[in-house]
């Protein structure tokens, strides 16, 4: 493992660490994408959002320059979230750090998981993870860095 990956992934697991509720539901899903969107239209951000709970989407929106590719990543990445718990990022570059590549690696259907930046675990303090948050249309990091932003606004305001 190199000291990037190390530096990394220490990063994105302090995230996780730090990006946890108190309680989610139907309506914080809404208000977190709603932020989200609003974030993304303010930067003129080609992006999608999803936000789902016990895999039932919540909340979706595809802003101008976005398209239906957007979309099929989205859940792409949402997969990885479900199965692991953790960000797709994370997940991603946990694989790179050990020298192996999610795509090839991990023995995934890579048509139904994508260990890409961009979607973000909701976690629940006392419960751990109940859904996901995505956006998807920018770069990995990039993908990451508005999600993570996004909530890190979301729940100073909670």
């Amino acid at each position: 493992m190199t000291d990037d990956h190390a530096a990394l992934l220490a990063e994105l697991e302090a995230q996780e660490a730090e990006l946890v509720f108190d309680a989610f539901d139907n309506l914080t899903a809404w208000r977190l994408g709603t932020l989200l969107a609003e974030r993304a239209v303010s930067l003129d951000l080609p992006v999608a959002v999803a936000v789902r709970r016990n895999g039932q989407r919540l909340f979706h929106v595809g802003l101008p320059g976005s398209s239906a590719d957007n979309d099929v990543w989205l859940d792409r990445k949402m997969a990885v979230v479900d199965l692991y718990g953790r960000s797709s990022y994370l997940v991603g570059t946990r694989f790179r750090a050990a020298g192996g590549h999610f795509d090839t690696d991990s023995r995934l259907d890579t048509g139904r998981y994508a260990a890409h930046g961009g979607a973000f675990p909701v976690l629940v303090r006392g419960v751990g993870c109940v859904g996901a948050v995505a956006v998807s249309g920018l770069p990995e990091a990039e993908d990451h860095r508005v999600v993570v932003e996004g909530l890190t606004a979301f729940l100073a305001r909670s």
